[in-house]
């Protein structure tokens, strides 16, 4: 009777001690990392932008520098080339002495003022592209560096 007493007390689910369960655990480890890669493309970057508010102490230009010169260069269908709206050289002259020579100028008298040169090209739609070479070249030869280019037709 002492032997059946025994089993009695193994099989009885009151004293059963329940042991860490690891599954659950690994379930909520892996939603919480879920949540973590999802939400780590919507966070946004912040930069540091260097701006400087206009003031008292921060005058817009220093004493040394001047306004840029602004030219605008016009090349037309026919290889016509002017600059700002007066006629330089003929269509064939591939060279452009006149016009470089006056680039040159240009270019020489805002180097003793300590001003850039700007110059902006703007070729017609139908305009050669040897001819835009052609002006690329004299302004090579001045040393005018800061070109920009504007190409269309005219808007309606």
């Amino acid at each position: 009777m002492a032997h059946g007493k025994k089993k009695h007390h193994s099989i009885d689910e009151d004293n059963v001690v329940m042991g860490f369960q690891i599954a659950p655990m690994i379930d909520v480890v892996f939603v919480i990392m879920l949540f973590f890669m999802v939400m780590a493309g919507a966070v946004k970057v912040e930069r540091e932008l260097k701006t400087q508010l206009p003031g008292i102490g921060t005058p817009a230009l220093n004493d040394e520098q001047t306004p840029p010169d602004e030219i605008i260069v016009t090349i037309e269908e026919a290889g016509v080339v002017t600059l700002n709206e007066e006629e330089f050289d003929s269509p064939d002259n591939k060279t452009l002495p006149n016009f470089t020579s006056t680039l040159m100028r240009l270019k020489q008298e805002a180097d003793s003022r300590n001003a850039k040169v700007m110059v902006t090209i703007q070729a017609e739609e139908q305009a050669r592209y040897e001819r835009v070479i052609d002006v690329l070249n004299s302004m090579s030869k001045a040393r005018i560096t800061n070109v920009t280019f504007t190409v269309g037709g005219e808007e309606f």
